[in-house]
């Protein structure tokens, strides 16, 4: 398989770009996202997935490993395709899908065209999990809740307190301040619980 293509962009739009690698034009299919990370270059390198299909065959890249990753999560989900999984990444970055998976928000994953309820309960129950072990594990990953966020869990789990009921007090304090430090967001955490 083909991890990435460096060259230069011949031809860009929203939906795709053609990559020109020492002659030869690859015909990308790209999200939003990644129409962004390179709109104003003339040339850099893609991830790449091929998604072959019975009557042909698709190339899709991506800006970034996290989007690459993310792209592949979503269409290990029963009912999620590639074209679906490329329109939630053009509609959300992949930090944005996570946190909502995580959080079980299906609101925000049905506000995405061509995910309804079903879909979006369906990737909130298959991925929820792996994306917490993920974002726990590897806080490097592109599948995180915030540094912060993590940084504050952790600290009330070394208090002694649940994971659970530290995830749940995090995360009601950084709904009401986005902005808060670090201290601060453990402080009224441990005066919430």
């Amino acid at each position: 398989m083909i991890a990435y293509v460096r060259g230069k962009f011949v031809d860009k739009t929203p939906a795709r770009v053609i990559v020109d690698v020492n002659g030869v034009g690859y015909d990308l299919q790209i999200s939003l996202n990644t129409y962004s990370a390179i709109s104003n270059s003339d040339e850099g390198q893609l991830y790449t997935y091929l998604h072959l299909f019975e009557n042909g065959q698709t190339m899709y890249g991506f800006s970034g490993v996290a989007e690459k990753d993310m792209f592949l999560q979503l269409i290990s989900v029963s009912g999620v395709g590639a074209a679906t999984a490329r329109m939630m990444l053009s509609g959300m970055r992949p930090e944005e899908i996570s946190r909502a998976i995580i959080q079980g928000n299906t609101k925000q994953l049905e506000s995405i065209k061509g995910i309804g309820k079903k879909s979006a309960e369906r990737l909130i129950v298959e991925l929820k999990d792996k994306f917490g072990k993920l974002a726990l594990e590897n806080p490097l990953s592109g599948i995180q809740v915030s540094s912060v966020e993590n940084d504050a869990i952790t600290a009330l789990v070394a208090l002694g307190i649940g994971r659970t009921m530290a995830e749940n007090a995090i995360k009601k304090v950084i709904q009401t301040n986005p902005n808060i430090a670090l201290e601060e967001i453990i402080k009224q955490a441990l005066k919430n619980l």
